[in-house]
């Protein structure tokens, strides 16, 4: 069941997927429309995404619930976002939205929760700021959306 819309700040839009890893996690989410480079495109030392011309380059990754389209660029994605789960600076569960083979191994190696093929677009709900809660083992998606800029938490 779907609840989406609801305005009310305690009850969470909720969207399904499907789990590709199991475990429940929660946080602020990161959100970008574009695919991210693992190899050459975030420092797995520091969490951040480092690729020049992605809009996101600068900004941490690291415990936060990532919604990307998902991975591009060589074999070595899954190796970099396993060299940022063993620094400690990996994101707290992946949303994707183009499942490839590169995304999945990289979910399962991090074993960080995971959700994909969404029965509705994951962007028209989760914003950057937005509290999220994965849970990759039922495919479900909380969404709890941030305050307005100009009122208090």
């Amino acid at each position: 069941m779907t609840a989406v819309g609801k305005k009310s700040m305690n009850s969470p839009i909720v969207i399904r997927g499907r789990g590709v890893v199991p475990g429940v996690a929660e946080g602020k989410a990161m959100v970008t429309k574009e695919t991210i480079s693992g190899w050459g495109g975030i420092s797995p030392m520091e969490g951040k995404i480092i690729e020049t011309r992605h809009e996101l380059v600068g900004q941490c990754f690291a415990n936060k619930i990532l919604l990307f389209r998902g991975a591009k660029g060589s074999s070595g994605w899954s190796a970099m976002f396993h060299m940022a789960k063993l620094a400690g600076v990996a994101p707290a569960a992946m949303l994707f939205t183009d499942m490839t083979a590169k995304a999945a191994l990289g979910a399962v190696v991090m074993h960080v929760p995971t959700v994909t093929d969404f029965e509705e677009d994951p962007y028209s709900f989760i914003e950057t700021g937005d509290h999220v809660r994965v849970n990759g083992s039922d495919g479900l998606v909380e969404i709890w959306k941030k305050p307005p800029a100009d009122l208090p938490e």
